[in-house]
């Protein structure tokens, strides 16, 4: 009789492991002060953008919306995005006044928004070398979604620059594409845009399977 584990691990089929890790966890590690932990010193949050970043400063908000029309209230966002000048900055530092990443999550609080303190982005080249219009990456874990999801937000005022865009064109219903973008607002005479992400049901968000 074989002990256990005494079998070659080439004989032995591999179980399912769970990929779904939103929920609790990823607030735990990646977004403390949303699940009310003490932050640490050094923490990749939502400031991607301080006093003397180049560019439009800009705040971001929205919600994470589900099929049944509800709040959720404890998604977590990445965001990855160009500087002003198009480029994208890949040596992350907290020191700089600007970086193109940065994370944040909805709340149980404040209408359970997300939000990001940012620079607006300049058009980036696309592989054909079309400019795209300016855009924030995002990507999107939550309870229930295994596999996290992609989408972009693109702005309401670059309504020249959307409608050339090499990757929002490839959705071919106008009315889906509006799904991506984002409403310009100003609050206290700062600009701000607003994005909700809806991920089931009635004005679903687009995806993308990059």
């Amino acid at each position: 009789m074989n002990q256990p584990n005494s079998r070659p691990s080439s004989e032995l089929m591999l179980r399912e492991t769970a990929s779904q890790t939103a929920g609790p966890y990823v607030h735990i590690g990646l977004a403390l002060a949303a699940a009310g932990n003490p932050t640490r010193d050094e923490e990749i949050w939502n400031e991607m953008a301080r006093e003397g970043a180049e560019g439009e400063q800009i705040e971001v908000v929205g919600t994470v919306i589900d099929g049944n029309g509800d709040l959720v209230r404890d998604a977590f966002i990445e965001a990855w995005q160009a500087d002003a000048k198009g480029e994208y900055q890949r040596e992350f530092d907290l020191k700089k006044p600007f970086n193109s990443f940065g994370r944040t999550a909805t709340t149980f609080d404040h209408g359970s928004e997300w939000s990001l303190k940012t620079i607006k982005p300049g058009p980036v080249a696309h592989a054909s070398g079309q400019p795209q219009a300016p855009h924030i990456n995002l990507s999107i874990f939550a309870r229930g979604v295994n596999i996290h999801l992609q989408t972009r937000l693109y702005f309401e005022d670059e309504a020249e620059a959307n409608a050339a865009c090499p990757v929002l064109t490839r959705i071919e219903s106008p009315t889906r594409r509006q799904t991506l973008i984002a409403r310009r607002e100003e609050v206290d005479g700062k600009v701000r845009y607003r994005l909700d992400i809806r991920l089931q049901g009635e004005g679903e968000t687009v995806f993308f399977d990059f």
